[in-house]
């Protein structure tokens, strides 16, 4: 046990002489990381929310089948329900709609104007709906093959577009993170190669009684960890921060703007993950950076 303290107080008494000696460098690498992780965040936390967003704006989509003519809408409604897609179905008869559409027009003699039509014009109608945004087509295709259903209805393009902006946003966000996780690697190598030089001589000695490289390397390889660690708790504050100002803001506003705010809201899961995700890619660009740093000294 106290061999094992004081291998401890070695390598942590190393590791901060390490860090002393990098100067400003360790600013550096450390606001490299934390502009990377802070980008990584908010790619991450957007595809999140543009998912939940996609999905909720799934749920509020009704996808309406228009029945042929003679079949009743609650005959089919109880088929629909008990399909795994569908959140809700309303049956809506024809004299319900052709009442709505009568006072719609201004008409108030809705007799007069039934019978100058020869009768109701209109069909049965049922609104579903879907589970999820990307239930929507395949649920409108199962209506409008189903017997009794003359023609289905529905409005996706918005539903599209945020898919398409998820989809591009991934992409771009996969681009700009591998440049700057390339950069980060690049300074902390840079910086970590600095502090090798500086305490060269300090490393001859140790070589010279019989260190192994393992023991003489190990403090500059802790020292990649930790900027990549100092990274990601500085980057998660700001996220944080970002998320309960927004949060903040959005409650006093509208009620469009908080059905936005929930619909964008981070799930329990979501939430622990993220900052998880955080030190996870910091610690592994922080260890590249300082392996790649030693291993050139650690190799002669």
């Amino acid at each position: 046990m106290l061999k094992l303290f004081t291998k401890s107080d070695y390598l942590l008494r190393e590791t901060l002489l390490g860090l002393r000696r990098g100067g400003w460098m360790n600013w550096a690498a450390i606001s490299t990381i934390t502009v990377l992780l802070f980008l990584f965040g908010i790619s991450l936390q957007s595809t999140w929310q543009l998912e939940q967003l996609l999905n909720q704006f799934g749920s509020q989509l009704e996808v309406s089948a228009y029945l042929d003519s003679g079949v009743q809408a609650n005959t089919l409604k109880p088929v629909l329900e008990s399909m795994p897609e569908v959140v809700s179905v309303q049956a809506v008869s024809k004299e319900t709609a052709w009442e709505a559409l009568v006072q719609d027009l201004g008409i108030s003699d809705i007799e007069g104007a039934t019978e100058q039509l020869n009768g109701n014009p209109l069909v049965d109608e049922l609104k579903v709906k879907a589970r999820s945004s990307e239930d929507v087509p395949e649920l409108a295709n199962q209506l409008g093959q189903m017997q009794g259903v003359d023609s289905v209805s529905y409005v996706d393009e918005a539903v599209t577009r945020l898919a398409q902006l998820n989809e591009g946003l991934r992409w771009v966000s996969l681009f700009v993170i591998t440049i700057l996780s390339l950069t980060a690697t690049a300074v902390i190598t840079t910086t970590i190669r600095l502090i090798v030089l500086a305490r060269r001589r300090e490393i001859e000695v140790m070589q010279l009684v019989g260190a192994t490289n393992v023991w003489i390397y190990f403090p500059f390889i802790l020292q990649g960890a930790l900027f990549g660690l100092t990274g990601a708790g500085i980057s998660w504050g700001l996220l944080f921060s970002i998320q309960r100002f927004v949060a903040g803001m959005a409650s006093q506003q509208a009620d469009f703007i908080q059905f936005l705010a929930n619909g964008l809201a981070l799930s329990p899961q979501q939430t622990l993950l993220l900052p998880v995700s955080l030190l996870g890619l910091g610690t592994l660009v922080g260890l590249m950076g300082s392996l790649l740093a030693v291993r050139k000294f650690a190799l002669r």
